[in-house]
């Protein structure tokens, strides 16, 4: 099958395909989704804490993440790699950004990088893309804002944040962002965004009308030793192993059966 990239996904949003996305850190996992059909492999910080025991992702260094990104790189023939900037890596100036993107994608494998943050960051979304640097964008719940946050808490519930989020998402699109990940946010409003932008929308606890889902690989495999978020779900339970949990997962994505109301903000 043909690799995916970023006019792939382009071209799956107006078919109404919707797009299966996961979080992988290692080789063996990654080539295990690679050919288990996921489209998009997210080389999270969330490894802070699934991976290194953590309590939030903003210990992650740039070098934590090139070396995870180029061990899942070595893994996938197919699906799309995006890489997260982790915290510090990117925030003091579009330049240093520039930088620590280019090691991504150079020493890291990285096809595309992914960063947090709304109106702050268009700058530095424009400064990277128009040099030739893809760009995930991040909004809703930003787990390295965490303590600005007040914790791991649902964004967007009243109309002033909905409203900041919508308009970052269209500044973000302006900016040249490739795809937007829209976390713990409203349903009603990720639907909202998702059908004002050209660009896919990749939801994780944000309701079923984005125009893809990503979870990390280890709450849905249930192995977190710690609680995983609600909008999560357990997919290895009743399945043989852990491929078919995967394959379990990507269908019912692309089928629309997950996520489930159970899943999402109201």
């Amino acid at each position: 099958m043909k690799p995916v990239t970023l006019a792939t996904l382009r071209q799956m949003k107006p078919a109404g395909e919707k797009i299966a996305c996961l979080t992988a850190y290692d080789y063996s996992f990654a080539s295990l989704l690679d050919r288990s059909g996921v489209d998009l492999i997210m080389v999270g910080d969330s490894l802070g804490m699934v991976i290194q025991g953590h309590d939030t992702t903003l210990p992650v260094t740039l070098a934590d993440m090139i070396y995870h990104s180029r061990c899942v790189a070595r893994g996938v023939a197919r699906a799309l790699i995006v890489v997260d900037m982790p915290f510090m890596s990117y925030q003091v100036s579009p330049v240093q950004a520039f930088e620590n993107a280019g090691r991504l994608l150079q020493e890291g494998g990285a096809q595309v990088v992914k960063l947090e943050g709304g109106a702050p960051m268009v700058e530095t979304v424009r400064f990277l893309t128009e040099r030739g640097v893809p760009v995930c964008a991040h909004l809703g719940l930003t787990p390295q804002s965490v303590h600005q946050l007040g914790g791991y808490r649902a964004q967007g519930r009243d109309a002033a944040s909905a409203g900041r989020i919508r308009q970052d998402a269209l500044a973000l699109q302006d900016a040249g962002a490739g795809l937007v990940v829209l976390e713990a946010v409203p349903a009603t409003l990720a639907a909202t965004i998702t059908a004002e932008l050209d660009i896919p929308t990749i939801g994780i606890g944000s309701g079923p009308e984005c125009d893809g889902q990503v979870l990390v690989l280890h709450d849905m495999l249930g192995v977190y030793p710690r609680p995983s978020p609600k909008f999560s779900k357990n997919f290895l339970a009743g399945q043989a192993g852990v491929e078919d949990a995967v394959k379990a997962y990507v269908a019912a994505v692309k089928h629309g059966r997950f996520p489930g109301a159970e899943h999402c903000l109201a």
